[in-house]
């Protein structure tokens, strides 16, 4: 039994190297891409429903919107383990290597519990006056506050919910992964009116309702892995951290640590900026813009986390010619996926906004901001489909030059120097000037770094 069940494993698993590229796309990537979108329903809708809570909706929605910034911090610890330990275990299974794998997946574990030991400590303490700083006012500190303190307190759902899920993908299994953030997000949908409106909770129910759908998330995910239908395993012996296995994971999740910490800063600066030269209004059209970008950013991450394992289990396996033809495909896809859905925030940014309010001061902000804030995306696609190529192939260093590089190099700077020029449009100007930039240097580095990438004697060099 043991050895028949293992046959269907490996098999399983080997399709990636065998089986047609487009129908393995569609099978690897259509749950993921479901997932990412049913997942990023979970801020979405709690935006739509607060921003349309009856006398208090605007002040709610930039309350919780400021809240963003810790939240995504908190969810950028997930990063070291779904982009960067998920992807050196299917490295390990291409290499015939499942114990290695399980050490890896062990050390994971291990790791996010201690995260949400620390995360929670340090907010917990310090929440009221960093969500000043991040740019509540008075108006909105009651509502960010009520938000995060009760979110707070599922962080380790949270961990456990985005970070593992990548295991489950890496075995070949999509549609299971997919069935995890289903279960969340459908009770999040549910529960969201409940506990907001028939409850009177506010935001307050949003956050529940947000903790209770990550809870269940995570059991499906955590239970998956400690089943006997998954074949990488959750296992005791290989919960102690190990000082190689974790260099391993750091070096190349490190990247896609900073591209989600980063985001946390900007949200700052960007946040800060709008309040000092606009105010509350300023900083709900950025909520309001956050959350279309990270409607249309979900597809690609979907995308993109389902064809990250073949890639990977591909170059462990020294198959490169199949390699090139699928980081081709990515690429391609992902940099017209943008150029389509970008261009439509820029034509209709009014009907996007009313989704999120019917306040007619806001949606007429959000249609005058929206087209210069987006327009950078238009070429973005390409940087969202080689950064993911480079950790598929475990280089850290690059994915991480290329992640700081975006960040911290140019949009934070940019975001504080140019509203001096341009007053509270320069805050908006720094968007697309960091994005154009970014994905033209990307392009770049890839053209003259892939050939070399390529070769048995940089595959020998993973450890």
């Amino acid at each position: 039994m043991v050895r028949m069940g293992m046959t269907k494993t490996m098999t399983r698993e080997e399709r990636m190297a065998t089986e047609p590229i487009g129908r393995l796309m569609v099978s690897m990537t259509l749950p993921s891409i479901l997932a990412q979108i049913i997942n990023i329903l979970y801020s979405i809708i709690d935006r739509i429903y607060i921003g349309h809570m009856e006398g208090v909706g605007a002040n709610a929605l930039t309350g919780v919107g400021v809240t963003f910034c810790i939240t995504v911090f908190i969810s950028a610890f997930s990063g070291f383990v779904n982009s960067g330990a998920a992807p050196l275990a299917a490295i390990w299974l291409g290499k015939q290597d499942r114990d290695h794998a399980e050490k890896i997946l062990g050390n994971s574990v291990s790791f996010l519990v201690i995260c949400t030991v620390v995360l929670m400590a340090v907010f917990y303490a310090f929440q009221r006056p960093l969500l000043y700083s991040f740019g509540a006012s008075d108006a909105t500190i009651g509502y960010a506050v009520d938000y995060l303190t009760i979110y707070l307190a599922g962080t380790l759902f949270v961990e456990f919910a985005l970070g593992l899920n990548a295991f489950i993908i890496c075995q070949s299994k999509p549609g299971t992964a997919m069935l995890s953030v289903l279960i969340g997000a459908v009770a999040n949908i549910i529960l969201d009116p409940i506990f907001i409106f028939a409850f009177h909770m506010g935001v307050k129910g949003a956050a529940v309702a947000t903790v209770i759908s990550q809870a269940l998330s995570a059991a499906w995910v955590t239970g998956y892995l400690l089943s006997k239908r998954s074949s990488l395993k959750i296992r005791k012996k290989f919960l102690k951290l190990e000082r190689g296995i974790l260099f391993s994971i750091f070096s190349l999740g490190i990247s896609p640590f900073i591209m989600r910490a980063t985001e946390s800063f900007i949200s700052i600066v960007l946040n800060h900026g709008l309040q000092t030269y606009g105010g509350d209004l300023y900083v709900g059209s950025l909520t309001i813009m956050q959350s279309v970008m990270q409607l249309f950013s979900a597809p690609i991450g979907g995308f993109t986390q389902g064809m990250t394992p073949i890639i990977s289990y591909n170059f462990g396996a020294g198959n490169f010619a199949r390699v090139k033809q699928l980081y081709r495909w990515m690429i391609g896809l992902c940099f017209g996926f943008m150029v389509v859905t970008t261009a439509t925030t820029m034509l209709f940014p009014e009907f996007y906004a009313g989704f999120f309010t019917n306040e007619a001061e806001l949606v007429e902000l959000v249609g005058k901001v929206m087209p210069v804030f987006m327009a950078g995306m238009l070429v973005f696609g390409l940087q969202n489909g080689i950064q993911p190529t480079f950790l598929a192939l475990g280089q850290a260093k690059i994915s991480l030059f290329i992640a700081v590089l975006r960040k911290i190099i140019l949009l934070i700077p940019l975001a504080i120097i140019l509203p001096r020029f341009f007053g509270v449009m320069g805050v908006y100007y720094a968007e697309p000037v960091s994005d154009i930039l970014s994905a033209t240097t990307a392009s770049v580095l890839f053209v003259l770094n892939i050939k070399k990438i390529l070769s048995k004697e940089t595959l020998d060099k993973i450890r």
